[in-house]
């Protein structure tokens, strides 16, 4: 636990030093960004093309085309859900967490990118449309739609309640990604990574700093909508702490089902679609 107070006195100069205004670190100004009228353009040429329904507590795995649409849909009450991408050529391509966190922020909405993992680094998808995007952030620092939580996991659980859960979002998605892939669970397991967590609300505590979540504002139908920039298997969870609003590992909570939609823009408008080329650096990590 950190300490209630701090063991050292602070400088004479602590106001001043607290002052100095910060840097963004990773200003995006220079990113290729995503041309969103083409693209709404685009999506009104769609046709749904695939659907499936996630249960709740568990997940379910499906492949989407590049250059085409998915959309995650609020169904029976609100739910949040633990979204996983990979390159369908490549499982070792993945969403990269971290990595879009320090490009767009905290938590994603419209025209932010999610991001592929090292050596690749490059966009999967691009959010096209969210109808949550009126929340913005709270009060108390909260927002939607986050990239700094993990995933519920079974082996944190282990270790804060000395006993198993097998329905947290880690172990389904690892059991839906074994299925999917017709994979021993073992090697699925090492592919499964940290979220976007879809429609959930969360922040960092003023004083300590600390992880929280509250009650999505989700309401049945709202949705988070993507277009896949290179074929993609997407994971989701429908977490077993419903909501969030009390725990994000619960047998108690309220859940409900998730829906994923495919919109297919058609045959030609995938012929035409260029997925991202990767990452441009050379890889030689200055070895001559």
């Amino acid at each position: 636990m950190k300490p209630e107070v701090p063991h050292f006195a602070p400088p004479d100069d602590a106001d001043a030093r607290r002052a100095v205004q910060p840097v963004i670190c990773y200003p995006p100004d220079t990113l290729p960004a995503p041309d969103l009228p083409a693209l709404a353009a685009l999506r009104q040429t769609a046709t749904k093309s695939a659907q499936i329904t996630v249960p709740p507590r568990d997940a379910a795995c499906i492949d989407v085309p590049a250059g085409c649409f998915f959309r995650i849909v609020s169904v029976g009450g609100a739910q949040v859900g633990d979204l996983n991408l990979w390159n369908t050529a490549d499982l070792s391509e993945r969403f990269y967490s971290g990595k879009t966190r320090a490009l767009h922020g905290t938590h994603l909405s419209t025209g932010d990118r999610m991001w592929s993992s090292f050596p690749t680094l490059r966009p999967m998808a691009t959010i096209t449309d969210d109808t949550l995007d009126w929340y913005g952030f709270d009060e108390f620092g909260g927002s939607v739609h986050d990239v700094i939580g993990t995933r519920c996991d079974p082996y944190t659980g282990a270790l804060l309640k000395g006993a198993p859960y097998h329905h947290c979002c880690h172990s389904n998605l690892t059991r839906a990604l074994a299925a999917h892939r017709d994979l021993p669970l073992h090697d699925a397991e090492v592919h499964i990574h940290d979220v976007l967590n879809v429609f959930m609300c969360t922040g960092f505590t003023r004083d300590t700093g600390q992880y929280f979540m509250k009650a999505s504002p989700v309401r049945p139908g709202d949705y988070l909508e993507f277009y896949a920039e290179i074929d993609l298997t997407l994971g989701l969870s429908a977490c077993p702490g419903g909501d969030c609003s009390a725990e994000h590992t619960s047998d108690t909570a309220p859940c409900f089902p998730l829906l994923i939609e495919i919109h297919d823009p058609g045959k030609a408008a995938r012929a035409a679609h260029k997925p991202p080329a990767p990452n441009a650096y050379d890889r030689t990590h200055g070895s001559h």
